[in-house]
């Protein structure tokens, strides 16, 4: 009962969304709204580990309002390995090559920008878990960038045991 709710609020969310897309995309045909294309904007969902459902936004515009960058945000996914411990960002960029790519570690806050010709990229990725940013490795091979880091254990406090007298 609970999820078919949950479920229901979800789409009737996505569906609001996507019912504001055509003011948007009217804006851009009648020359009102500044025309950078292609636009995008989509919806991924998964299942959390408590068992909710997650839904996340990704796109080059947002629903009710103009396009406004030429950049796109490239479709980011965080995969957490927790037999190999690590934390793979993948990053779907068709159009650039390897050395137009930007990586950038500060915090817990990964930046990707990029630029080939008309194709220009940018991500803000918040990193939700510790990790090793000494570890971090980068590859990138046919259109899909793809950003490991190593993570840590918890940091617990070290200390230790005092006997009484």
């Amino acid at each position: 009962m609970f999820i078919d709710d949950e479920f229901d609020r979800i789409f009737k969310r996505m569906s609001r969304s996507f019912m504001d897309f055509d003011d948007v995309f009217e804006n851009v045909k009648s020359g009102s709204g500044k025309a950078y294309g292609p636009f995008y904007y989509g919806y991924t969902m998964t299942v959390g580990p408590d068992g909710k459902p997650q839904v996340q936004e990704y796109g080059n515009v947002r629903p009710g309002l103009p396009p406004t960058a030429e950049t796109r945000e490239p479709f980011v996914d965080a995969i957490i390995d927790e037999k190999e411990g690590l934390l793979k960002l993948v990053a779907e960029m068709p159009g650039v090559e390897k050395k137009d790519i930007k990586v950038v570690v500060e915090g817990s806050i990964v930046s990707v920008d990029a630029e080939h010709g008309n194709k220009k990229y940018h991500a803000r990725v918040p990193i939700k878990r510790k990790v090793d940013a000494d570890s971090v490795k980068a590859t990138y091979t046919n259109g899909i960038l793809e950003v490991q880091f190593k993570l840590k254990g918890d940091d617990r406090p070290k200390g230790r045991t005092v006997e009484v007298n």
